[in-house]
């Protein structure tokens, strides 16, 4: 029987109150039979293909900062789900958005024009100019998720690789990616993320890629060729382990893409936005731009969304019928991301970041000092920042989602660090404290 669950009482302030059980609803909403989150668990997900483990834990409602369970357990919440929250769990300014939009209009499809997708196209090319990044930046192409607007982004390279490559068109269509990086699931995505993790299950990947040391200059003119299209790279690494890039390496890859004409992605999705304190990563490193941006995950603050923006050089090579997306642009997800990315460009929002970034930042430091046995050294900027361990991260996180702080890993030693753009600081020190409670924990056993 297919369900929906649904708390005695969903006012947040009432679950610490709330039964140690929940009420199960059928789809016309009459009460089936009362369950654990356990025994909810084990009836339902044996209907869902297993791409994931999961704890036992089932959520119900967040707010702010903080995310509640189907139990009446509160947990303070150090995701931001994969930094997709970035205003924060049902923000009240969107989540009005969304409530007027939806019920004015959802989707008409990309055969017409509607209100909010030009006006999200302009202004994420306008508002990026604004901030200082991506001076060259023209114009949007609109998507549902990261992977689709990477595998946007590299078709968008390979086409300007054809235009580039005149009589020689077949020849230029290598893909470049980098050891670390993650750039989605879908084929195209997939075969330039270099984790056999994930690509030997699916095997052959696309041909025509190649693989780059992470952070490494040498080599980079035999790596990066007359044949090569486009060059995907992350700023700041996250699924890798939040590896940051040095200046010289993005310069010189920037460099020789102009060289030999190729097409320079930043993939932004997960470190951009605000959450280095700049709207961009790469405006970390001046002087530095892309061809293409990338853009997702905090753009719809939890509303599937993403975005291309690509200047005109690529802009032009890009011709009607290339591609296309049905729900990509859609007026209720375009309306979304204006208000987000009205909120998180705010000057005062990206100061904050920068402030609780330095806290975060001293607090790493003092762990480096007091646990030397277990901490190797912290990495990042701003609100990403990832500290790596001589143990398995999960031996951190699982003590610390037991006094629930949510908190997950980059790889197998990395704690990463992805909270709320605008997490109070109050919240943020209480987090701290428990992992260092946590750390404390493991590191007695060393």
């Amino acid at each position: 029987m297919l369900s929906a669950f649904r708390l005695r009482s969903a006012r947040p302030t009432a679950l610490k109150m709330a039964s140690r059980a929940y009420s199960v609803v059928n789809p016309i909403g009459t009460i089936s039979q009362v369950q654990t989150a356990k025994e909810f668990i084990d009836e339902n997900s044996p209907y869902q293909v297993a791409t994931y483990t999961r704890p036992d834990i089932v959520f119900h409602s967040g707010k702010g900062s903080h995310l509640f369970d189907s139990e009446g357990n509160q947990y303070l919440d150090f995701t931001a789900g994969i930094a997709v929250t970035g205003l924060g769990h049902s923000h009240g300014g969107i989540a009005k958005v969304i409530a007027e939009q939806a019920s004015t209009l959802i989707h008409a499809s990309n055969l017409y024009y509607n209100q909010y997708t030009p006006q999200l196209s302009k202004a994420l090319v306008e508002v990026t100019k604004k901030a200082g990044g991506f001076p060259s930046a023209h114009s949007s192409f609109i998507a549902n998720s990261g992977t689709e607007a990477n595998e946007a982004a590299l078709k968008f390279a390979r086409k300007w690789g054809k235009v580039q490559g005149g009589s020689n068109e077949s020849s230029k269509v290598e893909l470049v990616s980098f050891t670390g990086s993650f750039h989605g699931r879908s084929f195209g995505a997939l075969s330039v993320t270099p984790n056999p993790k994930y690509q030997a299950p699916f095997g052959p990947m696309v041909p025509g890629v190649k693989t780059g040391k992470f952070n490494q200059v040498e080599g980079l003119k035999e790596l990066i060729t007359e044949n090569t299209a486009g060059v995907i790279v992350e700023p700041i690494q996250g699924e890798g382990g939040v590896n940051v890039a040095t200046p010289e390496f993005l310069k010189a890859v920037r460099e020789r893409c102009t060289e030999v004409g190729a097409a320079l992605i930043f993939d932004e999705i997960q470190c951009g936005l605000g959450r280095t304190g700049s709207l961009w990563a790469h405006q970390n490193f001046p002087g530095i731009q892309p061809d293409i941006l990338t853009v997702a995950k905090a753009l719809g603050n939890g509303f599937p969304i993403a975005a291309v923006v690509v200047n005109e050089q690529v802009s032009s090579a890009i011709k009607v019928g290339d591609h296309g997306t049905t729900y990509g642009g859609n007026p209720l997800g375009s309306r979304i991301a204006l208000e987000v990315l009205k909120r998180i460009s705010s000057p005062k929002l990206l100061e904050g970041v920068k402030i609780r970034g330095e806290i975060v930042s001293a607090k790493f430091t003092e762990f480096q000092k007091k646990y030397p046995k277990l901490v190797k050294e912290y990495r990042g900027k701003g609100l990403i920042q990832g500290l790596e361990l001589t143990v398995p991260a999960s031996e951190v996180t699982s003590i610390a989602l037991n006094k629930k702080l949510l908190i997950i890993n980059a790889g197998e030693k990395v704690v990463r660090f992805i909270p709320a753009l605008n997490i109070p600081i109050s919240d943020l020190k209480k987090g701290l404290d428990i992992l260092d409670t946590a750390l404390e924990t493991v590191n007695s056993k060393l």
